[in-house]
């Protein structure tokens, strides 16, 4: 067996056997282990390993309360205000498809703003309609209902946008 150590902040070991085997596809090379001894750059030797993991809990705690005050804003509202938010989120998710596929500049992380903040209002919506004692199939058929009965319309940015237009050509002709 042949044995090699370097003494460095890593530790890299290599070790080979040697074998006498007629086996062709035998090979006497075991492998390299390479371990790390020292904490990253920076950072003092006995608070490396404790915290980077209460920097992981503390963003994941704030981000939970993020999510409780959303979901407490959510709460407040009534059934037709949850209603209406997802048919303008819905809207705004359509206004970014139609910047994606124009390549024009877009912020690609408010797809999935949008999609969890749609998930989160049905869900809330779900949770009021199962309190009422509403069945999985009757919520279906009630969701279906009320997906026809949705009257398309612009979402608020293209709104936003459509008047600043206007505010424009107002003022260019005046």
């Amino acid at each position: 067996m042949l044995s090699l150590s370097v003494a460095s902040p890593t530790t890299a070991i290599f070790s080979a056997k040697i074998s006498l085997s007629t086996n062709p596809r035998s090979s006497s090379f075991s492998g390299v282990r390479i371990q790390h001894k020292c904490p990253p750059l920076g950072l003092p030797l006995a608070t490396s390993s404790s915290s980077s993991s209460s920097r992981g809990r503390a963003s994941s705690v704030v981000m939970m309360a993020k999510r409780e005050e959303e979901l407490k804003e959510i709460r407040v509202k009534t059934t037709e205000e949850i209603n209406d938010e997802v048919v303008d989120l819905k809207g705004e998710l359509l206004m970014l498809r139609l910047q994606k596929s124009a390549r024009n500049e877009f912020k690609s992380s408010d797809f999935r703003r949008m999609r969890k903040r749609i998930a989160r209002l049905l869900t809330v919506k779900r949770e009021r309609e199962i309190e009422e004692g509403i069945n999985k199939r009757l919520s279906r058929k009630l969701d279906r209902r009320w997906k026809r009965s949705i009257v398309v319309r612009p979402p608020p940015s293209l709104k936003k946008l459509l008047e600043e237009e206007a505010a424009a050509e107002a003022e260019k002709s005046a």
